[in-house]
């Protein structure tokens, strides 16, 4: 029977190979943001349709982080596009022309298109249910993905762009723009994905690095749209906007809607501000003066608070995992000397000994392999019992 069972499962593995070339098993672990080994689902050869696409193939991987891209430009542009474009007389003009003027309209409707893919892909993808059991059946799966990222991916799909054209007042290029936002919901899905990566210290560090600029340009974003809509109400140019105007020379005629600092002067010193906030710097070149600007600034700096936190224990973990392997080697080391000494052995033999131990630990890493075997063979026995129970 056992002999049986590894020929079924040598049989599976060599359906998964046929199905994907060897020089790319190690591009494809390192591209799938799903589960680091392969389980023992991946070894069996399953019965799917043929249209049907298994979530472990190189497609699906190469597929992932293509959306995974366009997710990251929508959580960067979006926000950007949402503050500073929509109410842009050049932007809007640009917009009114078409998507030939527009450059920008072109891409954001790509990335719609590639977004709508991507719904009628999982539509045909395999998931893995409660049982480790690979469902490819077509119904199921449409019900699993109603139950679980449609509602997301569909409201991330819509084209809201198409709906700003032909329409010219404020409030529906306001509202558009804030239903654009709902993309950052693709953004939880990605979130989950790129947990596979957090045991990689560096991988760690680079994505709170990431996430730590992604965070001050959302909020870059939300302090200038602050200021521009307090700007008109102000009796007193106390905004933070009118003092970067009066700092630079570019000050607002409120007659000459084009008047005023430029969109990058603007962004700039909007980036500037959460940055040096987040931080806890605050130069106070640019400062909050109104009571909306004030009440965000301490909403950053509680935010900004936290992310130390997050990122200063995070580091300390990495550190901390960096140079407990050494520090185990000492400790086993010195055990090794105590022996030695308390049993008096010989120099000789005391070489000997400590250059067998150097050794093992190069090929184990202070891990004991008994053990190890041990709990593999227990988990064989138990997967076999259940297979004969089944």
């Amino acid at each position: 029977e056992r002999s049986l069972r590894g020929k079924k499962r040598q049989t599976g593995a060599d359906f998964f190979r046929s199905r994907v070339k060897l020089p790319l098993f190690p591009l494809l672990q390192v591209l799938s943001l799903g589960a680091d080994v392969l389980p023992e689902y991946k070894l069996q050869a399953p019965r799917i349709d043929k249209f049907t696409i298994l979530h472990y193939s190189p497609f699906k991987a190469v597929w992932d982080w293509l959306i995974l891209l366009l997710v990251i430009y929508t959580a960067i542009l979006t926000p950007y596009s949402a503050a500073f474009l929509l109410n842009d007389q050049e932007e809007q003009r640009r917009r009114e022309c078409g998507y030939s003027c527009s450059p920008l309209n072109v891409v954001d409707l790509m990335v719609d298109i590639m977004f709508i893919i991507d719904i009628l892909i999982n539509f045909r993808t395999t998931y893995v249910n409660h049982n480790e059991e690979v469902v490819s059946h077509p119904a199921k799966i449409a019900i699993h993905y109603f139950k679980g990222w449609f509602l997301i991916d569909m409201v991330a799909a819509i084209p809201f762009d198409l709906l700003i054209f032909g329409s010219g007042s404020d409030e529906t290029t306001t509202l558009i723009g804030l239903l654009k936002t709902a993309r950052l919901l693709r953004l939880v899905r990605v979130a989950r994905k790129l947990d596979r990566y957090s045991e990689y210290g560096a991988a760690v560090l680079m994505l709170l690095m990431c996430i730590f600029a992604l965070i001050a340009h959302w909020l870059a974003c939300i302090w200038y749209a602050i200021g521009n809509v307090e700007k008109p109400y102000l009796e007193h140019k106390i905004g933070w906007l009118d003092n970067l105007a009066l700092s630079i020379g570019k000050r607002y005629n409120y007659s000459d809607p084009n008047s005023g600092p430029s969109i990058k002067d603007k962004y700039v010193t909007a980036l500037y501000f959460t940055f040096s906030s987040l931080t806890s710097v605050g130069f106070g070149n640019v400062s909050p003066n109104t009571n909306s600007e004030k009440i965000f600034s301490i909403c950053v700096m509680l935010i900004g608070s936290l992310m130390y936190a997050s990122i200063f224990g995070n580091v300390s973990a990495i550190i901390q995992r960096l140079y407990s392997g050494t520090a185990r080697y000492h400790a086993q080391m010195l055990r090794v000397k105590e022996f030695i000494r308390f049993h008096q052995i010989p120099n000789p033999l005391r070489q000997r000994l400590e250059e067998y131990f150097q050794h093992s630990w190069t090929y184990t890493n202070g891990i004991d392999m008994n053990t190890v075997n041990k709990k593999i063979k227990k988990k064989n026995n138990q997967s076999t019992n259940q297979k004969i129970n089944k």
